[in-house]
């Protein structure tokens, strides 16, 4: 079998270990490798199906590997998975339906969808929040809350050491790090078994 037959029989195992593990009521998990250090991601399908098969296939097709925490605001959020360290701007698919209405809550630690003013146009990119943002659960800012789908598990240390750099205007946006820092890896890490969380 080629190198391409080998990676497309990987992809399919990968797709098949997730899928399996959601069936099996385990929470899937993602570890990301930066520049900064790691973190792990703990997903939540139950309560936000829709945003989590949407970021799980993003990191199945490698989306994030490469691209940077472009928006870093101690106190509020650090955010990614949109732009190259070049700060271009990758292709997307589809946006998905809005899952503010599940429960979860922007808390310290949590991980959410990131979006435009039109509350169904998230694609790509997430944000972690870094401290309890209430007024980014449903309803409110605008009536329509923004998604959470997880939580950090591992790793808050790492995400806490972004807060800490140096940001400022670049390629007419605000909040940059002046220094990329790149995520060079996301992958599906072992789940965790139901009721164990």
């Amino acid at each position: 079998m080629s190198i391409i037959g080998h990676l497309r029989q990987a992809t399919i195992v990968l797709a098949c270990l997730c899928t399996q593990a959601v069936l099996a009521g385990e929470a899937p998990r993602v570890k990301f490798e930066t520049t900064q250090g790691s973190f792990t991601v703990e997903l939540n399908p139950e309560k936000a199906p829709k945003s989590v098969a949407n970021f799980l296939k993003y990191v199945e097709d490698k989306h994030y590997d490469g691209t940077v925490f472009h928006r870093v605001i101690p106190g509020f959020v650090v955010q990614g998975g949109g732009f190259t360290k070049d700060m271009q701007q990758k292709p997307v698919r589809a946006p998905i339906e809005l899952e503010a209405k599940n429960g979860l809550r922007n808390v310290t630690g949590s991980i959410a969808m990131a979006r435009t003013s039109d509350p169904n146009s998230a694609t790509s990119q997430f944000y972690i929040n870094v401290a309890d943002n209430g007024m980014l659960d449903y309803p409110s800012p605008d009536g329509n809350g923004y998604a959470v789908f997880g939580k950090v598990v591992d790793g808050m240390s790492t995400v806490t050491k972004i807060t800490r750099v140096r940001t400022g205007n670049v390629a007419g946006m605000g909040d940059v790090p002046l220094q990329p820092i790149i995520i060079t890896s996301a992958s599906v890490v072992a789940a965790a078994p139901a009721g164990k969380k």
